[in-house]
């Protein structure tokens, strides 16, 4: 199996490199190392994905026809995770967002057409649901009321790539991701952000009543669900489907506050702010869909998998502290 995974050096695409490459994949790697957060962070992800033989590497952006051209010819499958991520930066530039998201999967799909490459995994978001009332979210929901530039984007991806399966007979899983963390996670996200804070004695912002809920999902159980996936796609031809690839549980903020503090050995102090336009009050997937197709089981408890993360962040802090965005 030779699969494209755009995104490569990002927190999702590196872990998920290594996994296919232990799998026996040939893995191409495509990545444009941009500036959203320290460029030295993603080129750290690849290292261990660049001292394996299976694995190629293509740096560029997807609305580069120049970098698509470098793609080798053999690509069978393509796991779509390159985006410009954030809820709160979208609210800043919209149309960065619409120009990164939408014509880099639009320029990644009309090169699938054109190559003739027809499965693919897209990596969509559980903003998607915005702030549905309706707990578990579940595929079915309409998804037609977005909050924020960026979910608007993810939710307009999925749309752009059930367009290509009904025109072109793309086979393709729109995977729903559910706030996931673990070692390797994005600085910008509240996990990685608090431990930097705390690290350094400094105050958690905490939005709102700290009674918000998040269906946080450990990066194992996410490349799990992606792994499955891709076996789905190469048993089953004419396939459009969206899933959710969550844990199925929720933890409340402030109860992941102080869930963080204790596994890093720091009491928490926190500064109370308004809640944060964009944000979600709950995000909770129904996981049953990904159960029946992907024979989908999270397995990593919360505790478990913060362990593991502050393991990983007390590592990379000694290790080479700018690393962990400090």
């Amino acid at each position: 199996m030779s699969v494209l995974v755009t995104g490569a050096a990002g927190f999702i695409g590196s872990h998920l490199t290594e996994r296919l490459l232990a799998d026996g994949a040939e893995v191409v790697g495509l990545d444009s190392f941009d500036s959203f957060y320290d460029p030295s962070m993603k080129e750290r992800n690849l290292d261990r994905a660049r001292d394996h033989f299976g694995f190629t590497e293509v740096r560029g952006d997807l609305r580069d026809r120049a970098a698509l051209e470098r793609i080798p010819p053999h690509v069978e499958s393509v796991v779509h995770l390159a985006a410009r991520a954030g809820v709160r930066p979208s609210i800043q530039d919209p149309a960065l967002y619409v120009d990164l998201n939408l014509s880099g999967t639009l320029h990644l799909l009309e090169f699938m057409r054109e190559r003739g490459i027809r499965k693919l995994a897209f990596g969509s978001s559980s903003s998607v649901y915005g702030d549905d009332a309706r707990v578990p979210f579940s595929e079915e929901d309409a998804c037609s009321r977005p909050i924020s530039p960026y979910a608007a984007t993810k939710r307009s991806g999925e749309l752009f790539v059930h367009t290509y399966h009904h025109l072109y007979g793309l086979n393709a899983l729109c995977l729903r991701f559910f706030t996931v963390y673990g070692p390797r996670q994005r600085p910008d996200l509240a996990i990685h952000k608090f431990a930097q804070l705390l690290s350094r004695g400094d105050a958690i912002p905490m939005y709102g009543d700290g009674g918000s809920e998040r269906d946080y999902t450990y990066i194992d159980d996410i490349l799990s669900g992606v792994d499955a996936s891709l076996s789905y796609l190469d048993r089953h031809q004419g396939v459009f489907e969206v899933i959710n690839l969550g844990s199925g549980r929720t933890i409340v903020l402030a109860q992941m506050i102080e869930m963080l503090g204790a596994a890093l050995g720091v009491k928490p102090r926190v500064r109370r702010l308004s809640d944060c336009p964009g944000d979600v009050r709950r995000t909770y997937a129904d996981v049953s869909k990904a159960a029946r197709l992907l024979s989908y089981r999270p397995t990593t408890p919360f505790p478990e998998g913060l362990a593991r993360f502050a393991e990983w962040f007390r590592s990379a802090r000694a290790e080479a502290p700018i690393l962990t965005g400090d």
